[in-house]
């Protein structure tokens, strides 16, 4: 694991013990600020069952964040199978394998009622109702709206209240998802937190 890393990570690290270094990688990792937001969803609702949408720096933070909380448990969609072994490795060098488990989630052609989008296999993910969903994947290039699918195919694993957390909500394809998921499911509540390249917090309004 990288043990150079920008300063922004540094208090979040020590925060949480996190000094055998971290999965980071310049153009894929979460920012500093993203990954705090997820600390405290985890801290402070101490969610059971926990789904990420695309694993690395992310997973490692949520596991020990759960560890910390003492609960909870993380389930993490991964597509690319290097990413899988390196996530896997690192929460291994934190003894961290009770708290995540990181699945090999190849994108499948899925249709949904507006379009058809390259989305995570879900056949390995067991049946669960979420507190806490984490979005930041799969990638932006690879379609338009490429995070759009997650509501969509998750609704009915998402425990009611469930919080959303949203990565690079700064984006158009992002706004977009989130116009469309609030137009698709009444009730769900959003809110912009403080993040440098965007964050939304969604409540699940009930039922999936």
């Amino acid at each position: 694991m990288r043990q150079d890393y920008p300063d922004a990570y540094r208090p979040l690290c020590e925060r949480l013990g996190l000094d055998q270094g971290i999965p980071y990688t310049p153009n894929w990792s979460a920012g500093a600020d993203f990954l705090e937001h997820l600390v405290e969803a985890v801290l402070a609702g101490r969610p059971a069952q926990i789904i990420e949408c695309s694993s690395g720096l992310s997973t490692l933070i949520l596991a020990r964040a759960c560890e910390r909380a003492g609960s909870g448990m993380v389930w993490s969609l991964e597509h690319g199978a290097e990413y899988v072994a390196a996530t896997r490795a690192a929460l291994a060098a934190y003894g961290l394998q009770d708290w995540a488990t990181v699945m090999h989630a190849p994108l499948r052609s899925t249709p949904l009622g507006e379009g058809t989008w390259q989305w995570y296999d879900l056949s390995r993910l067991p049946p669960m109702r979420a507190g806490l969903l984490a979005i930041d994947g799969p990638p932006g290039f690879l379609q338009p709206l490429s995070r759009y699918p997650a509501l969509p195919m998750l609704a009915s694993r998402l425990a009611p209240g469930c919080q959303i957390l949203l990565d690079d909500a700064g984006r158009e394809d992002e706004r977009q998802a989130v116009a469309r998921w609030r137009a698709r499911y009444p009730g769900l509540e959003a809110q912009a937190l403080e993040a440098e390249r965007g964050c939304v917090r969604l409540l699940w309004p009930g039922e999936g």
